[in-house]
């Protein structure tokens, strides 16, 4: 997250804080991996599961402000997110608010006590790197490995460059959409992103 609208002596609440990322396909976890410790980017979290829930209104506001409200359990910790629209461009740039909770599943509790819903999970393994101002992280999903670059614009495009992309490669959907996407191609019937229940469970 960086904040970048407001004088430079602002306080952050008096600041626009605006996330700038793109993803990138990669076939295996253990490919992208490789890639990113041979840049010299260093570790910085570990892998561990994410599960994310998005919630709206009952008239869908905020879908069709094409905003999002989502809780996410991370390896034990629990943050509450607000993004605002996408703004256009070849990489995903939008306004960003967001808090930890001291326990998610009570957060999701008064949110839908208070006539919100969720109408979208999703799951993935992530483990983080850092480089330079921005973070890499490898994403495990149901439907791929993805490589999500995060922070400054220059870095950004230092950073895929050294990892053999070029901008035509630059993936700014959602992990929404390419869930819908994968389910086109392949004929699926889920309506989450989900991994499968382990056997016997």
């Amino acid at each position: 997250m960086h904040y970048s609208k407001g004088g430079s002596h602002d306080p952050p609440f008096l600041r626009m804080a605006l996330e700038r990322e793109i993803k990138l396909r990669f076939d295996t976890a253990d490919d992208a991996r490789a890639r990113i410790v041979a840049i010299g980017a260093t570790p910085l979290r570990g892998r561990r599961l994410q599960e994310d829930a998005l919630l709206d209104t009952p008239d869908e506001l905020l879908r069709r402000q094409r905003s999002v409200l989502r809780v996410r359990n991370d390896g034990g910790r629990s943050i509450l997110t607000f993004k605002g629209p996408p703004l256009p461009g070849a990489m995903k740039l939008r306004e960003e608010h967001e808090t930890v909770a001291a326990d998610g599943d009570v957060l999701l509790t008064i949110l839908t006590s208070l006539g919100l819903h969720v109408w979208f999970r999703y799951q993935k393994f992530r483990e983080e790197f850092a480089s330079e101002d921005v973070v890499i992280a490898i994403d495990e999903t149901p439907v791929g490995v993805f490589v999500e670059i995060e922070g400054g614009e220059v870095h950004i495009h230092d950073t895929a460059r050294a990892l053999g992309r070029t901008p035509d490669e630059y993936i700014t959907d959602s992990y929404r959409m390419l869930f819908l996407l994968h389910r086109e191609a392949h004929g699926g019937t889920e309506t989450d992103m989900l991994f499968p229940e382990p056997a016997g469970e």
